[in-house]
C-alpha cells in the first residue's frame, strides 16, 4: 500500500492547523460496543444527499452513510478510505486509485470504480459547488480500466485533488440507485443508500433522523455504537438546554453567549474546532446579489462595507466567538495575505460616498431598501444589528427571515434576495472553498455556489494558475493577488471567522471533530448510559 500522507507531502508542503480533542484517540480504558448516541441539529436537512448540496445539516447527518475516496486526518492529509492506495505521476496530472474490494452498498450491492466515475460525471460536477468549481474546467477525463481501478486525468496539474476527495467535498453515491433518474428529486434524497458505518433506520419528519450500525461495514469491526439519532430543535439555545437537562449527548455548534455557562457542567467536554459539518475555516459573509441595482455599483459597496461595525458584531453578536474577517481567504490558512488591513467602519465616509453615488436621502431619511433573506434560526441577532448599522447611514434592510431550505433556494436558485447571508467554509485549499464562490462558471442554479454573479476574468484565471500551480510560494503569489482584487471589487462582504465549538459528553470517546465522519471511531466510556 502506498502511504497517502508521503503524495500529499510531493504535492504540498504546507501544514495546516487543526485542532484535535484530547480524547481523539481511543482511550487506554479500552472500548466498549454498544450505545446510542443523541446529536442536536439545528434545523432539519431538507434530504440527504451530500453530492448535490455543500449545506451543513445534510453534511452531519450523511457523514456517517457515505465514504469518499480518501479520508482527511487532523492535519488535512489524505489518508485510504474507499482507495486503499494511490499514485501520482505525469506531473500532477494523472492520478490513479486502487479501491477496496470488500466494500458493498448498504442494499448488498458491490462498490465498483463505476459508481465513483458515474457519481463525479453525473452528479459532483453538476451539482456540487466546491467540486464542480475546482474540477470542471480542468478536468479532463475520468477513466475505469477495471471494476477496482479509477484514473482522474488533467489537462493541468491539480495541486488539490487529493484533499478534495474525503466524503463531505465528494461523497461516492450508487451508480445503480441514481443512474437514469434525477438526483436533485425528493422522493430519490430521503432514503440513502452509502458504504458508510451507519445507514438509515427511520426519519420522522420535524423530529429526528435514527442510524443504525452498518453491520457489513468494511473496516471491521466498527462502527462501536448501535445508533446515531440527530434530534432537530428550532435553535441553539434550546439545544444548549437539551444537553444540560441530559437529552442531547452532542452539540455541532453553541453560540458565544451560551459558552461560559456550559463550561462551568463538569459533565461536558468542550472542544474547539476550525471545521464544520459541511467543511472548514469558515467566514460568515453578506452576500450582495450584483444583478440588482444598486449592488451592481462599486461604489455603493464600498459604503456598505464601511457602514458595517465588524468589532461590534464580533463582541455583541459573536459574544467574541470569532474574528473579525479580512478578506475572502480565512486568516489561519497558509495562503492569507497577512499584510491586508481590518475593514474600518467609518459611517461618515459612507455617507459620502452614497451621496456621491446618486443615492440622496428621502424626506423619511431612507436612500434606498434592500431585502435580506435569512435563516432566523441562526441569523436573527445578526441581521437586527446589520438592520441598525445600515440605517444609520440611510439604507433600510428589509428583513425576510425564513427557514434554511428556503433562504438557500431564494438566494442560490431562484436569485430572489438583495442581500443574503452564509457561511463559506474555506477547506484545507483555497481551490476547493473559496474559489467555488468567485468562479463565473459558478454562476448557476446549485447551492452555495456564486450566488453573488459575480464575474471577473483576471479572477478565473488566477484561480485556474494557482490550481494547477504544484510550487507553494508561486500559489501564494495568485493569492496574493486574487485577495487584492477582490477586496477593491468587493463582490461579497465578509463579516466574521467563525469559531467552532464541539460540545460533548465526556463520556463520548475518540470522536474527530476535524472530520466530515464524526462518528465512525466514537465509542461510549465505561460510566456511560447506553440509553
Amino acid at each position: 500500500m502506498i502511504a497517502a500522507c508521503v503524495v500529499a507531502v510531493a504535492l504540498t508542503t504546507v501544514p495546516l492547523r487543526f485542532a484535535v480533542a484530547q480524547n481523539a484517540t481511543i482511550a487506554a480504558e479500552g472500548v466498549r460496543s454498544g450505545g446510542v448516541l443523541v446529536v442536536a441539529t439545528v434545523g432539519e436537512p431538507p434530504h440527504l444527499n451530500p453530492g448535490i448540496t455543500t449545506m451543513g445539516s445534510v453534511h452531519a447527518v450523511t457523514g456517517s452513510i457515505y465514504n469518499g475516496l480518501v479520508g482527511l486526518d487532523e492535519r488535512a492529509n489524505p489518508v485510504p478510505e474507499l482507495a486503499e492506495s494511490w499514485r501520482v505521476t505525469d506531473a500532477g496530472k494523472t492520478f490513479t486509485f486502487a479501491l477496496r474490494r470488500d466494500v458493498t452498498w448498504h442494499d448488498g450491492a458491490p462498490f465498483t470504480a463505476a459508481d465513483v466515475k458515474f457519481t463525479f460525471d453525473e452528479i459532483l460536477l453538476k451539482f456540487h459547488s466546491r467540486t464542480r468549481a475546482g474540477l470542471a474546467a480542468s478536468l479532463d477525463t475520468i477513466q475505469v480500466p477495471d471494476e477496482h481501478t479509477v484514473v482522474f486525468r488533467f489537462k493541468q496539474p491539480s495541486a488539490s485533488l487529493l484533499r478534495r476527495l474525503d466524503v463531505s467535498e465528494a461523497p461516492i453515491l450508487a451508480r445503480h440507485i441514481y443512474q437514469g433518474k434525477d438526483p436533485l428529486s425528493q422522493a430519490m434524497n430521503i432514503q440513502p443508500i452509502g458504504t458508510g458505518p451507519f445507514r438509515l433506520a427511520k426519519w420522522q419528519r420535524g423530529e429526528t433522523i435514527v442510524l443504525e450500525r452498518n453491520p457489513v461495514y468494511f473496516r471491521k469491526g466498527k462502527p462501536f455504537l448501535d445508533r446515531v439519532i440527530f434530534r432537530a430543535l428550532p435553535n441553539s439555545s434550546t439545544a444548549t438546554v437539551a444537553m444540560e437537562t441530559g437529552e442531547v449527548d452532542y452539540l455541532w455548534s453553541v453560540q458565544g453567549a451560551e459558552l461560559p455557562r456550559l463550561r462551568m457542567n463538569k459533565s461536558v467536554t468542550i472542544v474547539r474546532s476550525p471545521s464544520g459539518a459541511g467543511g472548514s475555516y469558515c467566514i460568515d459573509t453578506l452576500v450582495p446579489n450584483l444583478r440588482n441595482q444598486p449592488l451592481q455599483n462599486a461604489t455603493v459597496r464600498q459604503a456598505l462595507n464601511l457602514a458595517i461595525d465588524r468589532r461590534f458584531i464580533v463582541g455583541r453578536v459573536y459574544f467574541d466567538a470569532g474574528r473579525e474577517a479580512r478578506g475572502p481567504l480565512h486568516s489561519q490558512l497558509p495562503w492569507f495575505d497577512s499584510s491586508l488591513p481590518q475593514f474600518q467602519y467609518l459611517p461618515e465616509r459612507a455617507v459620502q460616498l452614497l451621496d456621491e453615488s446618486g443615492f440622496p436621502k428621502g424626506e423619511n431619511g431612507i436612500r434606498f431598501k434592500l431585502r435580506f433573506v435569512y435563516t432566523q434560526s441562526s441569523s436573527g441577532v445578526l441581521a437586527e444589528t446589520l438592520k441598525d448599522q445600515l440605517r444609520r447611514v440611510g439604507i433600510e434592510l428589509v428583513l425576510e427571515p425564513v427557514d434554511a431550505p428556503t433562504a438557500t433556494d431564494r438566494v442560490y436558485i431562484k436569485g430572489d434576495f438583495d442581500l443574503g447571508v452564509a457561511s463559506l467554509c474555506n477547506g484545507a485549499d483555497p481551490d476547493i472553498g473559496v474559489k467555488r464562490v468567485y468562479d463565473s462558471r459558478n454562476i448557476l442554479p446549485i447551492p452555495f455556489g456564486n450566488g453573488a454573479g459575480y464575474r471577473n476574468s483576471q479572477v478565473d484565471s488566477l484561480f485556474d494558475q494557482a490550481a494547477q500551480t504544484l510550487n507553494d510560494p508561486q500559489r501564494q503569489v495568485y493569492y496574493r493577488r486574487l485577495q487584492q482584487i477582490l477586496i477593491g471589487e468587493l463582490p461579497y462582504f465578509w463579516l466574521v471567522e467563525s469559531e467552532g465549538y464541539r460540545v460533548f459528553r465526556s463520556t463520548i470517546k475518540a470522536l474527530k471533530v476535524w472530520s466530515g465522519n464524526t462518528f465512525e471511531d466514537a465509542y461510549l466510556g465505561e460510566r456511560a448510559s447506553t440509553r
